[in-house]
């Protein structure tokens, strides 16, 4: 079975997952090789199965990438499918699962093109620091938090962008700085593990220690987010903050490119090759 693990022609930072899933793979069989999306030379008719890995530049051609993934949805198995795909690639999402019910970080989504001010937007939710970032993105790419001094900055920086693209203002939380994110990770139909981040912005490096022991009312938030989203996926990673008062808190769900960080988990490995190899 011929395998690829979708990525781009120049990885921004080492995927750490590469290595340990193409062992994985080829132990069982499998004919595995690096398909970089963005390079019309590569394309995904020669596979049998396409994972979306390290596709981390998809958000500087949106479209493209678009038309990349219903191209290859039309010729090979793709994990995760185009439907998924396309829900998750616009951070609308995360008003949609608020919608659902789902304890989301409060999210406003401005549309390209609108005068929207952010001294508004701040006022008129009683926000102090801010968090300002493109709707469609990855990698923390042009993603700035702003301090309540910093107004005029962020206002620059929001509308330098709004003219191209939708942005998203959300209010930074200080559970960020103390202690992170937790993401867990969701393989086939189980959460498997479970890591902590420290708060990344663009340019900067990731920081990420095992969770040895998940709590059951992170299992059972995460359950409901993927339950609320209502998805048919191999893979998802769901990224919670704990707020200072209690009650756990979605600011991210990732079904396109997460890190699923296999280092962390060799049984979160041997469960998703093994239903890699069940999709041939």
């Amino acid at each position: 079975m011929r395998i690829a693990l979708v990525g781009m022609s120049v990885l921004s930072e080492p995927d750490h997952d590469e290595a340990p899933l193409t062992r994985a793979l080829r132990e069982r069989g499998g004919d595995v090789a690096v398909l970089p999306w963005d390079d019309p030379a590569h394309l995904p008719d020669a596979f049998d199965i396409c994972l979306l890995r390290a596709t981390w530049n998809y958000h500087l051609r949106p479209d493209v990438f678009r038309d990349w993934i219903a191209t290859a949805a039309g010729r090979t198995v793709l994990r995760n499918g185009a439907e998924v795909v396309h829900w998750n690639m616009h951070k609308r999402y995360l008003l949609a699962l608020a919608d659902a019910g789902v304890e989301v970080i409060p999210t406003v989504c401005l549309d390209r093109g609108s005068d929207a001010d952010l001294s508004t937007v701040v006022a008129a939710r009683r926000w102090r620091d801010v968090v300002v970032k493109p709707a469609v993105s990855a990698g923390s790419w042009q993603t700035r938090r702003f301090e309540s001094h910093e107004t005029a900055a962020g206002a620059a920086f929001l509308s330098g962008l709004l003219a191209d693209r939708d942005m998203l203002v959300q209010p930074f939380m200080p559970e960020f700085a103390a202690g992170g994110e937790v993401s867990m990770v969701w393989i086939d139909g189980v959460i498997t593990h479970a890591v902590r981040k420290l708060p990344r912005f663009h340019g900067g490096a990731e920081s990420v220690t095992t969770v040895p022991d998940l709590a059951p009312s992170y299992r059972r938030f995460a359950e409901s987010v993927l339950e609320a989203a209502g998805q048919d996926a191999l893979y998802a990673r769901i990224d919670v903050v704990e707020r200072a008062g209690g009650g756990l808190c979605l600011s991210e769900l990732e079904f396109i490119e997460p890190s699923l960080f296999f280092n962390h988990s060799p049984p979160a490995l041997t469960r998703f090759a093994d239903a890699v190899m069940r999709l041939g």
